[in-house]
């Protein structure tokens, strides 16, 4: 299911998350529980960060909630990273294309926003 908002980071996030759902499944039918856990916590936190971040207080709490999501993404590379390299684990490189994608979008977006604050600050 794709989800069209608009908003690339809000679609691609979403959408990731949601792919990320079914390979913890996998993992989990494959009994491989804790991996499954860590990579659904972190995998699906990358929306959720940036969803909140849709709604912040200010730029500086946009910033802040879009750092989280970038955390979170280099988290869930680690997670995919460790499934590409161990051998009795399933793995899925579509997952890592699109969490490279995710982490190019959401540098980018952080970069642009704190040169738009530094470009108001200076403003004043």
């Amino acid at each position: 299911m794709k989800r069209v908002t608009g908003n690339r980071i809000v679609d691609l996030s979403f959408d990731f998350a949601l792919q990320v759902i079914a390979f913890s499944e996998r993992l989990e039918s494959e009994r491989k529980y804790a991996i499954a856990n860590q990579l659904l916590r972190c995998g699906t936190s990358i929306g959720a960060n940036v969803s909140e971040a849709q709604n912040s207080e200010s730029k500086i709490d946009f910033i802040h909630k879009l750092k989280i999501a970038a955390k979170e993404a280099e988290e869930t590379k680690y997670w995919l990273l460790l499934c590409k390299c161990a051998d009795s684990y399933p793995f899925e490189e579509s997952l890592l294309v699109q969490i490279h994608e995710i982490q190019k979008l959401l540098t980018s977006i952080i970069t642009t926003s704190k040169k738009t604050v530094e470009i108001n600050n200076k403003d004043k």
